[in-house]
């Protein structure tokens, strides 16, 4: 399956070396991993990668309005189909991600009463922004399972959940912090939904954050596509990089999932 996946990437062109550095836009939630992985590309190969970070939907509107890059790497599947043509690789499936909530100390949350403690009037839930963030749009998905459980809930969690990040409008994390550990330690809201790996990175950052694992009956998984949107060799060879064993390793030190070493075991 792996083998597959990576021989799908090969529908480009002419192995031309070029001095331009690679131009990566990946989903802010990649930025630590990303780093990394980039890092030991560009040490193996001696390409110099420059990456952009933002919400996977606000990036796939500058790709589609013009903006120059060679490989997307998006948190869902959506974005980057939505910008693949003929002259464009296949969109690659190459991490996962799932939700997790992070909560001020002292909250009493836990998985077993998290609905109960979302739908609290007293609690303030803050999640991304739905079609700007795919973080949002999983957590909308995430309201959709809760009315299996509670009928009304849905509603309710739509109508109280703060969009306070992931926006055009919302404001940039500042370097080495993530938004989440920032407006929590600030005491702007009391629970987020966002990935389990924003949520370990911000509870690294700030100690006594609180990282909630969400019940299966609860949880949506997160999908990340990849695609190379140039026909320069080197953005073939990141992304045969960031399926590899060697990139799927850096990833799941972060937390994601690798499914591309599951195929291998």
């Amino acid at each position: 399956m792996r083998l597959a996946l990576l021989l799908s990437l090969c529908m480009l062109a002419p192995a031309v070396q070029a001095a331009e550095p690679l131009q990566l836009h990946a989903a802010g939630s990649l930025r630590a991993a990303m780093n990394e992985a980039i890092e030991a590309f560009s040490a193996e190969t001696g390409v110099a990668v420059e990456a952009t970070y933002a919400p996977s939907g606000l990036l796939r509107e500058r790709l589609a309005d013009g903006e120059a890059s060679d490989l997307f790497a998006s948190a869902n599947m959506k974005h980057p189909q939505a910008l693949r043509s003929e002259s464009t690789s296949p969109v690659v499936q190459f991490t996962g991600n799932r939700l997790c909530g992070l909560s001020r100390p002292g909250l009493g949350i836990t998985g077993d009463n998290l609905l109960e403690r979302m739908l609290d009037p007293e609690v303030r839930l803050a999640i991304s922004t739905p079609g700007a963030d795919p973080s949002g749009d999983y957590a909308w998905a995430l309201f959709g399972r809760a009315e299996a459980v509670q009928a009304g809930a849905q509603e309710a969690l739509e109508a109280k959940a703060m969009q306070l990040v992931g926006g055009p409008d919302s404001p940039e994390p500042p370097p080495d912090r993530t938004l989440y550990g920032l407006l929590l330690e600030e005491e702007e809201a009391d629970l987020f939904l966002t990935y389990c790996t924003n949520a370990v990175l911000a509870a690294r950052e700030v100690p006594g954050l609180e990282v909630i694992q969400v019940p299966s009956a609860l949880n949506v998984g997160a999908s990340y596509g990849l695609i190379v949107l140039s026909q320069r060799i080197e953005a073939a060879n990141l992304a045969f990089f960031l399926l590899s064993e060697a990139g799927q390793s850096i990833l799941s030190s972060y937390g994601f999932d690798a499914p591309l070493l599951e195929d291998s075991n």
